[in-house]
């Protein structure tokens, strides 16, 4: 299904569009972050916690390091302005870096099994079905994220893959 080559070139993809998301919410003013657009999560800076708790509650699960806390709910106001989500955002992309680099092909094999909050319940899957979902849930919000931020009169740099710079 997926390599480690995949992985740790997703990782460098989501370093890549999470650098130009930081840059455009800490040039923003608050009201301009926290303003209601009418999306899932309403406003850019609870879009971008929400974004920013998955990727560290999938980390927890893949490097066995510390979870976020709180659930889908209160991820929306994991941190309450740009400059500590940016930190945070920071040092997240660097563990997903250092976790990708690290995999080997046996560690994509096998099921995770974990305790869904979401579901209420246990759930297992495929190991390679969660990394994707974990690349896919970050494309999927930083996507609502870019829409927000056009809206909002942001212009924000390239989004496609296929135009990543080799030293990202």
């Amino acid at each position: 299904m997926i390599t480690a080559d995949y992985c740790r070139h997703m990782a460098r993809y989501n370093q890549w569009q999470n650098n130009g998301l930081r840059a455009a919410l800490l040039a923003m003013d608050e009201d301009d972050l926290t303003r209601d657009h009418g999306s899932f999560f309403g406003s850019i800076m609870a879009t971008a916690n929400h974004l920013l708790w998955g990727d560290m509650l999938w980390m927890s699960r893949f490097d066995g390091g510390e979870a976020p806390t709180g659930g889908i709910s209160e991820s929306v106001s994991l941190f309450e302005d740009a400059g500590t989500w940016d930190v945070a955002r920071f040092r997240t992309d660097g563990r997903i870096i250092k976790w990708a680099k690290s995999l080997k092909s046996i560690d994509l094999t096998g099921q995770m099994t974990w305790f869904s909050g979401a579901q209420n319940r246990h759930v297992s899957q495929p190991i390679q079905a969660c990394a994707i979902h974990m690349f896919n849930h970050q494309t999927h919000h930083r996507g609502q994220l870019h829409a927000m931020l056009t809206a909002s009169g942001v212009t924000m740099p390239d989004t496609d893959l296929v135009f990543m710079p080799e030293d990202s």
